[in-house]
């Protein structure tokens, strides 16, 4: 398989990791849109956030749940955005689910 995330996380592509446990990893954006940009992504290869399973809800809500927790960390306590894009039309480039997590600047929608 030829996924930029999951040579990511196999480590094959370097990342600048903020968080790291059994089901997510967490890093920094390559070409950030905020001074605080990152990404959340499951371990696991799900391509699109249309193919989630019944059986995945514990693994969106921890998505969720590192991206809120991280955000916080990082001095989002004012506010930040989160954004998961599904499918070429949807905006979405890489083809593994993935939580853009943006803060420390006001934002707005849509962007422009």
């Amino acid at each position: 398989m030829d996924c930029l995330f999951c040579r990511i996380v196999a480590g094959e592509i370097p990342a600048r990791k903020l968080y790291e446990d059994d089901q997510v990893l967490a890093f920094h954006d390559i070409g950030p849109q905020a001074p605080v940009h990152f990404l959340v992504i499951p371990k696991r290869h799900i391509a699109s956030l249309d193919e989630l399973s019944e059986s995945d809800r514990p693994l969106a809500g921890h998505i969720l749940y590192t991206a809120q927790r991280l955000a916080i960390e990082l001095g989002c306590e004012e506010g930040f955005r989160v954004v998961m894009n599904c499918k070429d039309l949807g905006g979405q480039t890489v083809h593994h689910i993935h939580m853009h997590v943006l803060g420390q600047r006001q934002l707005h929608w849509p962007p422009g």
